[in-house]
């Protein structure tokens, strides 16, 4: 292997520089607040409340979110919605003083299952993702209010459909629909020009998930990390893109199992594999050891995925890039 991050710092330890952050407006409803492949965070204004959807890592980030909010609207912030269980997702939940915030079942017991891990992970594994940690409050982000495979909202005369339409980045995973106006709110299933991590992935259900999302046709779409998708034909990119990834690492990892061959070296070979159509993605040297992990846990036949502590998080990275 030419170059990895092994040689220099664990995960993205050293990555400090801040990102540029866009507000895009898709409709009067519909706004997503990106940061050139830094986690976004999704917005719904209805008739009389605003829903918010992934908060932020911390209260004193989530500001931000409030802040441009705020410059487009008054309504109530009334709603979080989680659109799975990482803590890079949800410990920002509290800044919002939302009436209810809003998870999948399954996303509920993941945070009861390996929440706690998950926090310090995280946190270890990029910390300016966590900007003024000291904010969050003690404890974990619990769901008021939690649905099994699909929830309607009415937001005044704005219809809001929160799905669970297949696992992919995790068992949980939620999407916001907006079928008026054909914008949907992605949260991790999809990523646009920056790595998907896969560490509590499901790969084998993961391309049918987003057959599921495609089937919807929608107009716009907000990813995970990346810019707002603002035309069907950038839509199918990100959908396109996603699922290229997620299907050749599984190959390459696939085939490596089929071969024999240790993680290290499963590893190792897949990064060669990708590193040309994929290396250019943000974060890829930090997601492709978490995502080739669970890839050869799963093809070697663990269905689920392991819980990452801070201290699996070292030894892993330890094994294949020390």
């Amino acid at each position: 292997m030419s170059s990895s991050p092994g040689s220099k710092h664990f995960a993205s330890q050293a990555d400090l520089q801040d990102k540029q952050v866009s507000f895009t407006r898709l409709s009067d409803n519909a706004y997503a607040y990106t940061a050139e492949g830094d986690p976004n965070t999704g917005v719904i204004i209805g008739d009389d409340a605003v829903m918010v959807i992934d908060t932020q890592a911390t209260p004193a980030m989530a500001q931000d979110v409030i802040r441009r909010i705020r410059a487009v609207t008054d309504k109530p912030i009334r709603y979080v919605l989680l659109s799975h269980y990482h803590a890079v997702r949800v410990l920002g939940a509290s800044a919002y003083g939302a009436e209810h915030i809003i998870a999948s079942e399954d996303t509920r017991e993941l945070i009861v299952e390996r929440g706690e891990q998950d926090k310090a992970s995280e946190i270890g594994r990029f910390p300016r993702l966590f900007r003024a940690v000291e904010s969050v409050p003690d404890g974990l982000t619990w769901p008021t209010l939690t649905f099994t495979g699909k929830l309607t909202l009415w937001l005044g005369s704005l219809e809001v459909q929160l799905l669970q339409l297949g696992r992919g980045h995790t068992k949980g995973d939620t999407v916001a629909w907006l079928p008026q106006q054909k914008i949907l709110f992605a949260g991790d299933l999809v990523e646009f020009d920056a790595t998907p991590y896969a560490g509590d992935a499901y790969f084998g259900d993961w391309p049918h998930t987003l057959d599921r999302l495609a089937a919807l046709q929608p107009e716009q779409l907000v990813p995970g990390r990346g810019a707002a998708l603002t035309t069907p034909q950038q839509v199918q990119q990100g959908l396109a893109g996603t699922r290229a990834f997620i299907a050749d690492l599984h190959a390459s990892v696939s085939a490596g199992v089929r071969a024999g061959q240790p993680l290290k070296a499963v590893y190792r070979d897949t990064y060669e594999a990708l590193k040309g159509r994929y290396g250019h993605w943000v974060i890829f040297d930090h997601c492709l050891p978490f995502d080739v992990t669970r890839c050869y846990d799963e093809v070697s036949g663990h269905a689920d995925p392991r819980i990452w502590t801070a201290e699996r998080d070292q030894q892993m990275w330890q094994a294949l890039e020390g």
